[in-house]
């Protein structure tokens, strides 16, 4: 039998299930018993000729497929909704140093501020739940500290803030800084990464939060060293279909894993090179400064993480890693993103190691491997080439899940680019903005 992956809202037509075993020898045949089990589903994936619809996406394990493909016992069928359709229109979240932008526009275009909001405070993060359609904004006030917001439209001039992330009564320590937000793989569940590098889970959509004890409970805690940013868990992987998964990355402790919701976790290092560490004290060092993670949706035991000097790939869902930076300008750098229905594909903004930290030789590139980090492709097509000295900050980047992929990146300078063809060319959608902390388009 198969095995077909949902996810809402098909999930909740199939009764909140999110792996159905089925049988059939090809995807329309596998799509059919489906909905003969879940009449639900009936018209939602196939049209009433036995196509898949036009903005759906399916595919048998990694590869994209048509309805008449082959599928075996035990293949897995990915449905996902396919982003490349509508109307055209993009929204695109970004963070500043002086509030969140709304941008809207066509997809890749030049884009205009549909709303600002938080004026004057540093929106660290914002995105859209797209199992809900929630918005969420990590801001920090320079003098009040930081705060979580939530909205079902980001345009809307009050924003609800969350009860949380904060630390229990009697734990002698305070959120500094709210780096990220993450849905998880239960409903209604996000998780959110603060420094100082804790993890907390809520269970009502954001609306209250929980300290993860696991993780903060962790013996030698008191020797973990923070990066230049501060002690960070900025980078949240969800095991997709599989919510007893996760791994988490913090500057400057490196990966950790659970494999039980965080109860219990373990270390995911073997094969980080700290070269900012001196030679003879490397091995076993938990100084380990990871600047972003990315997990692939199709396969998830593949990972990718931009390091404080180096780009690597885990293929054991991040228990070990390889170096993959060669062929790149630079192998230091922030930014990240990976294609959600490409396994293989993902794309870095290299930098200048490590005291300049801008754009290698004056020249905007975004740098995208095709085979999993094999060989790198430079893509310039509309950026600055002459004189370009850009920083792009670690959640900086970001992408649509659309097919084509939709890429943006902003920088401290104030603008903004845009691709709507994966990255081949590329168009300055907003210019003149404060400072970019953030940028995620909304899907």
């Amino acid at each position: 039998m198969a095995i077909v992956t949902l996810r809402p809202p098909l999930r909740d037509l199939a009764g909140g299930l999110r792996e159905i075993e089925v049988d059939g020898s090809t995807v329309e045949d596998v799509l059919r018993s489906l909905e003969r089990s879940h009449p639900r589903l009936a018209g939602w994936v196939l049209d009433e000729q036995g196509k898949i619809r036009q903005h759906v996406g399916v595919f048998v394990n990694e590869d994209r497929a048509t309805a008449d493909a082959k599928v075996s016992p035990g293949d897995r069928v990915h449905v996902l909704p396919a982003i490349s359709g509508g109307n055209g229109q993009a929204e695109v979240l970004v963070g500043t140093r002086k509030g969140l932008f709304v941008l809207r526009g066509p997809k890749g275009g030049p884009m205009e501020v549909a709303a600002r909001r938080f004026d004057g405070q540093t929106v660290e993060f914002a995105t859209r739940d797209p199992r809900t359609g929630r918005y969420y904004a990590s801001v920090t006030h320079g003098q009040f500290g930081p705060r979580l917001f939530i909205t079902d439209d980001p345009t809307a001039k009050e924003w609800e803030q969350a009860d949380g992330p904060r630390f229990p009564e009697g734990d002698d320590s305070a959120v500094e800084r709210i780096w990220v937000v993450q849905p998880g793989e239960d409903d209604g569940v996000l998780w959110a990464g603060v420094a100082p590098a804790a993890l907390f889970r809520s269970e009502d959509g954001g609306a209250s939060w929980a300290l993860n004890r696991g993780l903060w409970d962790q013996p030698g805690r008191e020797d973990w060293q923070p990066g230049f940013g501060g002690l960070a868990l900025h980078s949240i992987c969800p095991w997709p279909g599989d919510p007893d998964r996760l791994a988490v990355g913090i500057s400057a402790v490196g990966v950790w894993l659970t494999d039980d919701r965080g109860e219990t976790w373990r270390h995911g290092n073997k094969g980080l090179v700290p070269r900012y560490v001196p030679e003879e004290a490397r091995e076993g060092s938990p100084d380990l400064c990871v600047h972003n993670m990315h997990r692939a949706q199709l396969r998830p035991e593949r990972m990718f993480m931009q390091f404080h000097g180096g780009v690597y790939r885990s293929d054991d869902a991040g228990e070990t890693w390889l170096d993959i930076a060669e062929g790149l300008p630079s192998d230091f750098g922030f930014p990240m993103v990976i294609d959600p229905r490409d396994p293989g594909r993902a794309f870095v903004i290299p930098l200048v190691a490590d005291r300049d930290r801008v754009t290698p030789e004056g020249k905007v590139r975004v740098y995208e491997t095709l085979d999993a980090g094999d060989t790198w492709i430079p893509r310039s097509d509309g950026l600055p080439q002459e004189d370009a000295y850009l920083t792009v900050l670690r959640q900086a980047f970001g992408r649509d899940g659309g097919d084509p992929l939709g890429l943006y990146f902003g920088a401290t300078s104030g603008e903004v680019f845009g691709s709507a063809d994966g990255g081949a060319t590329w168009t300055t959608v907003a210019s003149r903005l404060a400072p970019v902390t953030s940028v995620r388009a909304t899907t």
